[in-house]
């Protein structure tokens, strides 16, 4: 299947990966391999769970400290001289 095949009907690609692996070419060359979930799990010896797939291995270098808030830290909302204090009809 050529790249322009895939972008342009990726659900035939996707059904014909359930039969097997679908061979993706670039330039006359395989340069991808599309494979089902349950294929690359067996291949891999190990499951996927939406975890894994959502995982982000870096965060732990992130820094997160976010301020806590109290309610002296809230003003109502001024729009064109109407204040919202909470609700849309409030005045």
């Amino acid at each position: 299947m050529s790249n322009r095949e895939l972008s342009q009907r990726p659900a035939k690609a996707r059904k014909a990966a359930k039969d097997g692996p679908v061979f993706i070419m670039h330039r006359g060359r395989v340069a991808h391999v599309l494979i089902s979930v349950e294929e690359y799990q067996r291949l891999s010896g190990k499951p996927v769970s939406i975890l894994d797939l959502l995982a982000m291995p870096e965060l732990d270098q992130v820094e997160f400290d976010p301020p806590c808030l109290d309610d002296s830290g809230f003003k109502p909302a001024e729009f064109d001289g109407i204040q919202f204090l909470g609700h849309p009809l409030a005045s």
